[in-house]
């Protein structure tokens, strides 16, 4: 009788094995229909891709990564890009200071911020578009 049921489950387990050789599990890939995953550069469209484009030309379109160091002196103000004539500035005058001083720059002279006597110059700054 024991012999039957080790039979009888030997039997089961080569029959199992040979379904799976058989029909193999498909192998889990993550590439498309065309030959991969686009990257971002390949599926952007319209402002996005200009915007990519000029920022591998180094040009930064819209002010989005840190800007330049000045002095902030008459002579070599900090330069605010605006599309219009006129921007409000935020200046922080002090290192540790948790208070923004906030005031309106227009085109033309480099003008001061009223608490520090830091120099802003606005420049006019045409968008990509």
């Amino acid at each position: 009788m024991a012999a039957r049921l080790l039979l009888r489950s030997t039997f089961r387990a080569a029959t199992a094995c040979r379904v799976a050789r058989a029909a193999p599990a498909p192998a889990l890939t993550r590439s498309m229909a065309t030959g991969g995953i686009p990257t971002d550069e390949e599926q952007a469209t319209g402002l996005e891709r200009i915007i990519m484009e000029n920022m591998k030309e180094g040009k930064d379109p819209y002010n989005m990564m840190k800007p330049k160091a000045y002095s902030g002196t008459k002579d070599d103000p900090n330069i605010v890009p605006s599309i219009t004539n006129k921007r409000i500035v935020g200046c922080v005058c002090e290192e540790d200071n948790t208070a923004v001083v906030w005031f309106w720059i227009h085109e033309g002279e480099a003008q001061r911020c009223p608490s520090c006597g830091s120099y802003y110059k606005l420049v006019h700054y045409d968008l990509p578009h």
